[in-house]
């Protein structure tokens, strides 16, 4: 795999999240309905894709956190992907024309309930976004080829913390091409049902 400078790869990174902190300002000034109204049966709103991005952000901070907490490895200054999270974040991330590559299924345990609280999830992961750029900060001072974080499918299947990084805000991003969809599917409906 090819090397990457390690500073470089966690600015890049932060970077993401702001954008993503960005358009969490412009869902902030979008109409509820907009949020909770769903694009046609059995797809997801918006609020119910911010909660399924919780449901992995509450695992993925808390776990990169403590590893983090433990650190005693030192900064790296290259570090290098590891194929099965280089395999992993290629087919989370948007291509660079923002397609995605396939569509993927959810596991069970990352499914979202029936009627989540629009604000209330945008308010937390909002939160995770601070959080998030925090720990990567805080990765200035880790190696990220040494800290291994495990997944949510199994704890025997671990990934480098740079990995991790790269992999979690992939599937981020992705998912806020969904929310971006759905916007421009629900927001007719919205405004024709509120003409009305």
């Amino acid at each position: 795999m090819k090397q990457i400078n390690s500073n470089s790869l966690l600015e890049l990174l932060q970077n993401d999240v702001r954008e993503l902190l960005l358009q969490c300002s412009q869902l902030q000034n979008t109409d509820v309905a907009w949020l909770t109204t769903q694009p046609a049966a059995g797809k997801w709103s918006v609020a119910h894709v911010l909660e399924h991005l919780n449901i992995y952000a509450r695992y993925y901070i808390n776990a990169i956190e403590q590893k983090l907490h433990l650190n005693q490895s030192g900064a790296n200054l290259v570090f290098t992907p590891g194929w099965l999270g280089n395999y992993f974040t290629q087919l989370m991330k948007p291509a660079s024309d923002n397609s995605l590559k396939s569509k993927m299924k959810s596991p069970a345990n990352a499914v979202p309930s029936a009627q989540p609280d629009a604000l209330a999830m945008l308010q937390e992961f909002i939160n995770h976004q601070h959080h998030l750029l925090n720990l990567l900060q805080i990765a200035r001072t880790a190696n990220l080829d040494y800290i291994r974080v495990a997944t949510t499918l199994s704890k025997l299947i671990t990934l480098k913390l740079g990995d991790t990084f790269r992999f979690f805000i992939a599937h981020e991003q992705r998912h806020f091409l969904q929310i971006k969809s759905t916007l421009q599917v629900v927001g007719p409906v919205v405004a024709d049902l509120q003409e009305r």
